[in-house]
Parts: C-alpha cells; sequence; structure tokens
C-alpha cells in the first residue's frame, strides 16, 4: 500500500505541492489577489486557495491545463466582454497556463468582490 499524500493546509503548501509549472502562476495569483484584498485573510476553502474577509471573495486553483479563478458568478456576468477571450462558466474563469495571467483584470475583479461584498454587509445591517 502506498501512503497517501497529505492535503496542504496552507496556500504555500497548496502551491508547493502543485505542478512545477503552474506554481509561478500561482504564486503571482495570490500576490494580485492580496494586492487588490489587503483586508482580506487567507485560508484553504473546498481544498483551495481562497481569500474572504465575512465571506469568500474569490478562490483560486492549478488544472492540467489552466489555473481557474472563481470569483462567483455576480463578477464573471459583470466582467463578461473583458472575460471574452477565456473560457467561462457561471462563476468560473480558466486561465491558460501557456500564457501570461491577465493581472490588471485579476486585480479587477477582486476588488470588485470586496465591493460588493461590502455592499452585502451593508445590507444585512440595515
Amino acid at each position: 500500500m502506498t501512503p497517501r499524500k497529505a492535503r496542504p493546509a496552507t496556500i504555500t503548501e497548496y502551491i508547493n505541492a502543485a505542478p512545477k509549472e503552474a506554481q509561478k502562476k500561482l504564486r503571482e495569483m495570490r500576490a494580485c489577489i492580496r494586492a487588490a484584498a489587503p483586508g482580506a485573510k487567507e485560508g484553504l476553502k473546498w481544498g483551495m486557495p481562497a481569500f474572504f474577509a465575512r465571506r469568500i471573495l474569490v478562490t483560486f486553483a492549478a488544472h492540467e491545463h489552466h489555473i481557474g479563478f472563481y470569483p462567483t458568478p455576480s463578477a464573471v456576468k459583470a466582467f463578461a466582454d473583458d472575460l471574452s477571450k477565456f473560457a467561462t462558466a457561471r462563476g468560473s474563469i480558466q486561465f491558460p497556463l501557456e500564457k501570461s495571467l491577465p493581472l490588471a483584470l485579476i486585480r479587477k475583479i477582486t476588488a470588485f468582490r470586496v465591493r460588493e461584498s461590502v455592499e452585502q454587509d451593508k445590507r444585512w445591517r440595515t
């Protein structure tokens, strides 16, 4: 019997366990999101790196051919025109491993999620 690999407990462990070809992009993604959401906490949610405040803002993950970015359906819808050259689904975006990450766009989407989260908090309080 071969021992199972331990599941990562931190984002750093997640990145270090990812395929070598994805690690640089995962570090870039993490730094970009952290800059756009400086007050957010980070950790793993559903086994993926996540940034959250009162709720999850964004998550991301390494896949065989892409980096998945999960900013919620509202963000994907709000940035549909900017995302037209990427594969998207209801709440996800695929950034191909062979291309540079669109860091300015990732920053804008993350900032949108921060603003959206703050607005949701205000609605709950009133």
